[in-house]
């Protein structure tokens, strides 16, 4: 059985290629495989092993008060999803570009948990009796899979372009609460916070993405599967995977 797991964290990092080195090897002493994304800004981690290796390796990385707080959303799959491990410093942990955007230089955007959420989309509205509408912040190659009943998708490849395909609907959505969700909540609490700086005073980020939601509550009013950037695919509502096989072993040389 393997552990697969997605979490992302904001805390200032002042040395990042120290701590991309020093997380690489303790993931690779613990046989785990996937990616490792250090920015000045955070941490955005997917990583797979042995359940074991995994709670080990993730409650090292909290003993260190930056990350304390982290939350790790987890599956389990029959086989090994990532070919190998890496491990990289960038510019942002998930790139943006849009400084009122930057989760360290604003507090957080009002977040809503998924319980409140499915209650919403159950009756139709918000407890204030607002229309809600779920804006889904990634990219149409992930949106093929599943999103939310009815949710408000935008013509984007790539999260950069979120602030110009949203621009046409900005008048539309004032009088609604705007839930915007992602895979994991990464984007959405990056997005959030850019449209709040923005002018937009009723959105909220959804707490955990979609999968923290089928953590929490299963998969009621989202129709299909999440996409996942591994050779999974996709995770449907019981985090099952849409593919499960072993991973291709290395071609033989041809020398």
């Amino acid at each position: 059985m393997i552990a697969n797991t997605a979490a992302y964290h904001f805390a200032v990092i002042d040395a990042p290629q120290a701590l991309c080195d020093q997380l690489q090897a303790r993931a690779e002493a613990s046989g785990l495989q996937g990616t490792i994304l250090v920015a000045g800004e955070g941490l955005n981690l997917f990583l797979a092993g042995a359940p074991s290796a995994i709670d080990g390796f993730y409650a090292e990385l909290r003993a260190d008060a930056r990350f304390a707080d982290m939350r790790v959303k987890t599956s389990f799959s029959e086989h090994q999803p990532f070919a190998r491990l890496k491990a990289k410093v960038k510019d942002e942990i998930i790139s943006f570009r849009r400084d009122d955007g930057q989760p360290l230089d604003y507090p957080r955007a009002p977040a809503i948990d998924p319980a409140t959420v499915q209650r919403w989309l159950r009756q139709g509205h918000d407890d204030a009796g607002k229309r809600v509408v779920m804006l889904d912040t990634r990219n149409l190659q992930e949106i093929e899979y599943g999103t939310f009943k009815d949710a408000l998708v935008l013509p984007i490849h790539k999260f950069t372009d979120l602030p110009e395909a949203l621009a046409p609907h900005r008048e539309a959505l004032k009088d609604s609460t705007v839930v915007s969700f992602c895979t994991g909540g990464i984007r959405c609490e990056k997005a959030a916070l850019w449209m709040l700086n923005d002018g937009m005073d009723n959105v909220l980020q959804l707490d955990g993405g979609i999968l923290g939601y089928f953590e929490e509550v299963g998969g009621e009013g989202y129709e299909g599967r999440c996409f996942v950037f591994d050779e999974r695919v996709a995770l449907d509502a019981e985090l099952k995977p849409l593919v499960d096989e072993p991973l291709p072993g290395p071609r033989p040389s041809a020398f």
